[in-house]
């Protein structure tokens, strides 16, 4: 096979995240948008001894018959729901087939493996959404939703979106209505030029509370008192409670803020889970299914078993929710949280839920491990997709907790980081899969560990 040649391949099975997989004359050919079954015509992007090749589809030549129609109209298009042509049991086949498949190649052994629980929200599930300001066509009418798939500078407008409810579509219509009408400009990337960035919805779905976040670049001026009388008179079954400008002047498409202006209520919301109190930042962590996060956060409780009068930690403890959530029953909870916004927050939290046991502490785990004096008798890892960063992980591993309960959103990562644990002397108890992401090949794995 040569890169930039297109080749016809059929699609024996996947693999994490999502991804057909092909073999062509030997070679394994990694397709993504592509279903077991398939036939398809792909044009090979990349060949690399590392990664193996990889193609793009170009044409579907023969189709599945297990495929249903689609939720939406704008799936084929829209980046969001990539698995939203197979119906859920088939999308959680898929998702454990992937994550087992994965654990076998890494040669993960004798553990009992539980399956998957699936979202106990399929549709309408996501509470944050961050919506980019754009158009379809180069000169074309403003857009603002999501970009739209292979083409990276088109946004393909997503006012009928099915992973958010009905608050979250009014929030977006009226925002795009209201800007279309000020011919203000959209920014630009390459050129580093324009306006209006991203809208960020974010939704306590027990609490009702909204925060609407407007991104923008410095580059003009604009009076937003009539887009937030705007915002105020909608008719919502939530309760917006904040809204605030951003100003971003990052060069990269990335939601980040140099200066934040509250222009209405307060600059959080908050939630309740499992009975407990959680404010939350605009820039915060937060689990975006929120029953899920119940679900995900109970199992987690579950595997730890009983954990009265021992020390847990809770690494890369974000804004501190697992560690309060399994606080009530331990003698002390020490998180540790890389973004300073987070610990803040999580500080915050642990006084709203009266929790007197829980300490925070802000940095870089891999550096603040190594001047912690307690030793843990539970370790809960919680990392970003990367895993656990190798110097943290030493120091895990030094600690000599009795139990670690590793909490994945990247099961590529986690199987690299079970290796080590076992190497040093670590079993492998159970593992489970919870989905709380319908439509999308992404999934949650957690594993408990013991010495």
């Amino acid at each position: 096979m040569r890169k930039r040649k297109e080749y016809e391949f059929l699609i024996e099975t996947t693999e994490f995240p999502g991804k057909g997989i092909a073999f062509y004359e030997g070679e394994k050919v990694a397709i993504k948008n592509t279903l077991p079954g398939q036939k398809v015509k792909a044009r090979v992007t990349k060949k690399s001894s590392q990664n193996g090749v990889q193609a793009k589809l170009i044409e579907v030549l023969e189709d599945v018959d297990y495929k249903i129609k689609s939720h939406c109209d704008i799936s084929n298009q829209c980046g969001g729901c990539s698995h939203a042509s197979l119906d859920y049991e088939t999308q959680l086949k898929f998702k454990t087939e992937q994550v087992k498949k994965l654990l076998d190649e890494g040669n993960i052994q004798d553990y009992d493996f539980l399956g998957i629980e699936e979202s106990p929200v399929v549709f309408e599930y996501r509470n944050k959404m961050e919506f980019t300001f754009g158009d379809m066509e180069k000169g074309g009418e403003l857009t603002l939703g999501m970009h739209v798939k292979n083409r990276n500078f088109s946004i393909i407008t997503v006012d009928n979106c099915k992973i958010v409810d009905n608050d979250f579509r009014t929030i977006l219509t009226t925002t795009l209505n209201h800007f279309k009408n000020t011919e203000l400009p959209y920014y630009k990337v390459l050129k580093h030029e324009g306006f209006l960035r991203n809208l960020v919805v974010r939704k306590a779905i027990n609490t009702g509370e909204i925060l609407v976040n407007l991104v923008t670049t410095t580059q003009n001026s604009y009076d937003l008192t009539k887009f937030v009388e705007e915002l105020k008179s909608l008719n919502l079954n939530g309760k917006i409670v904040s809204i605030i400008h951003t100003l971003n002047d990052s060069l990269s498409d990335v939601v980040q803020a140099d200066e934040i202006k509250v222009l209405y209520g307060k600059d959080y919301i908050v939630e309740d889970l499992l009975g407990l109190k959680f404010k939350i930042n605009p820039f915060a962590f937060f689990q975006t299914n929120t029953k899920g996060a119940e679900k995900l956060y109970s199992m987690v409780r579950d595997f730890m078993g009983d954990s009265e009068n021992k020390i847990v930690f809770d690494l890369y403890c974000g804004t501190g929710t697992i560690g309060q959530i399994v606080a009530p029953k331990a003698k002390k909870v020490l998180g540790i949280e890389l973004i300073e916004e987070a610990v803040d927050a999580a500080k915050e939290n642990a006084k709203l839920n009266n929790l007197d046991n829980c300490e925070f502490i802000a940095g870089d785990v891999a550096k603040v491990i190594k001047d912690v004096k307690i030793k843990p008798d539970i370790i809960i890892l919680d990392p970003p997709r990367a895993g656990v960063h190798p110097i943290a992980l030493d120091y895990v591993i030094k600690f000599d907790a009795k139990e670690i309960i590793y909490v994945s959103c990247n099961p590529k990562s986690l199987v690299t980081d079970l290796q080590v644990l076992t190497n040093a002397g670590y079993k492998i108890d159970k593992i489970k899969l919870k989905d709380m992401f319908p439509h999308t090949p992404h999934v949650e794995t957690v594993c408990r560990l013991y010495k």
